[in-house]
């Protein structure tokens, strides 16, 4: 329960900053939505696994603006392969390495290969996450490990 009580004033100041509105329609729209989280992760049992954590909070507004640059990087180089005046486009599945990751991190890899345009996640396991992308390019690019290591970075330091 302290966890999720801890997670409130990140969730109220998330939604403050996302909205940007104080009306009173919109405050009480943002508590309904806070306490509708908390009850849905509590339901989940997220919260007595990993709960939220400040340095968690702060790992993840060090990640996101370099998720945000990868993907505006994949869209501008999706839309340049699929406009060319012949697309070279050769679909392939296949798998990337994401061992030692904790089952919080895999997801967050997981969506952040989804989220990235040209990439898609089919499969989650221990060791792997099989991938879909538009050309080999793409699972060579996950192979490189840029974006393992950031996620590597989320985990909590030992």
């Amino acid at each position: 329960m302290r966890a999720v009580l801890r997670a409130v004033p990140v969730l109220v100041v998330f939604w403050l900053v996302l909205s940007g509105h104080f009306e009173v329609l919109f405050l009480i729209l943002g508590a309904a939505s806070v306490l509708l989280v908390c009850l849905l992760w509590r339901r989940a049992g997220v919260v007595e696994r990993d709960g939220v954590t400040l340095p968690l909070v702060l790992r993840l507004l060090r990640y996101l603006p370099w998720l945000g640059v990868e993907v505006l990087v994949s869209a501008f180089a999706v839309a340049r392969k699929v406009w060319a005046p012949r697309p070279a486009l050769r679909p392939v599945v296949d798998s990337t390495p994401s061992s030692g990751l904790s089952v919080f991190s895999q997801v967050v890899y997981a969506n952040s290969i989804t989220f990235t345009p040209g990439t898609l996640s089919l499969d989650v396991d221990d060791d792997s996450i099989k991938v879909h992308s538009l050309d080999e390019s793409g699972v060579e690019g996950l192979r490189a490990g840029a974006m393992l290591r950031q996620v590597r970075r989320l985990e909590p330091r030992r």
